[in-house]
């Protein structure tokens, strides 16, 4: 009785309230706040090292304050034009190529009636997914080799001289992107590929009564289906704007082509862990996740006064 009574004085629409009725839910959840607390957040401390001049035998308390002086570096350095270059760059590349591909994939799935035919694409599609970065460049150096690769042989074989692919600053940021549109799209359709399972086949039905093609049931029934989902993505995506994965960027980048290869991740790396810059470093790395805030909550603001669908 105590408790039940103590539990009415609990106001429904209080947390607390939520809580207690929620118990198993906020326990699921619990692992992974405990996680981001930990991995994610407790680390922030450590960025006010970019507003000092670090020294590891003092600390982070006991080293002295510079305020702006690394940011003001990097504005000033000779590198900081072609760092912004590359990364928007090949970001705008890899956004403009690799978004539109998993949405045409999936649509294009969802028309194929053999389903036995529609499990071996989808199969095909997606297991790129989960080969290894390493992997990957491992592979694109092979088949692109100037010497050995299969398709400079091809390229010889059809009259044509051999490219040094790897070497070639103005095909590093096509071999970057394309890849990975042939990594990623299967595994990225999947999504869509559920958002279209909720869409009433009674409408497909009624379109077809009314004279509707294929391709216009896919333009005014299933686009608009899966829109909401392509939305938030894209929000997403360009939040990330200013991030390029580290690790396919610096295993295919070399000295020849450093010029179109070289963003703000990779100079991250080299002046913070080979150069010992660990200030500077974190400078360029908290602007670069400034830049990042600023656009996803922009994109955010427009999407949600133009489409009303937004991620807040």
């Amino acid at each position: 009785m105590n408790k039940k009574s103590k539990k009415s004085r609990i106001s429904k629409d209080s947390i607390l309230y939520d809580i207690i009725k929620n118990k198993t839910l906020y326990i699921m959840l619990l692992p992974v706040t405990t996680y981001f607390l930990i991995f994610c957040y407790w680390p922030m401390y450590g960025v006010q090292i970019a507003f000092k001049n670090f020294n590891a035998a003092k600390g982070i308390m006991g080293s002295p304050w510079v305020g702006f002086y690394h940011f003001q570096r990097f504005f000033r350095s000779y590198n900081f034009v072609t760092l912004i270059t590359n990364t928007i760059t090949l970001n705008l590349y890899n956004l403009v190529a690799s978004f539109p591909a998993p949405i045409i994939l999936a649509l294009l799935l969802n028309e194929v009636a053999n389903s036995k035919f529609k499990r071996v694409v989808q199969t095909v599609t997606y297991a790129p997914h989960f080969l290894s970065t390493v992997v990957v460049t491992g592979m694109l150096t092979t088949l692109l080799s100037p010497k050995t690769g299969i398709v400079n042989h091809l390229i010889a074989t059809l009259g044509g001289e051999r490219i040094y692919f790897m070497g070639e600053p103005a095909w590093f940021k096509h071999i970057y992107v394309w890849s990975g549109v042939w990594q990623h799209t299967g595994w990225s359709a999947i999504i869509y590929l559920a958002a279209l399972t909720s869409v009433d086949q009674q409408q497909h039905e009624a379109a077809i009564i009314d004279g509707a093609n294929k391709v216009q049931r896919i333009w005014y029934i299933n686009i608009p289906a899966i829109l909401p989902t392509a939305i938030i993505l894209l929000i997403l995506n360009l939040g990330q704007i200013m991030n390029v994965g580290f690790e396919k960027v610096f295993l295919l980048q070399n000295d020849l082509n450093l010029k179109s290869s070289d963003v703000i991740s990779t100079y991250v790396y080299r002046m913070g862990l080979l150069g010992a810059q660990y200030s500077f470093s974190t400078a360029v790395g908290l602007f670069n996740s400034v830049i990042n805030f600023i656009l996803i909550v922009v994109v955010n603001y427009i999407s949600r006064k133009v489409s009303e669908v937004s991620l807040w």
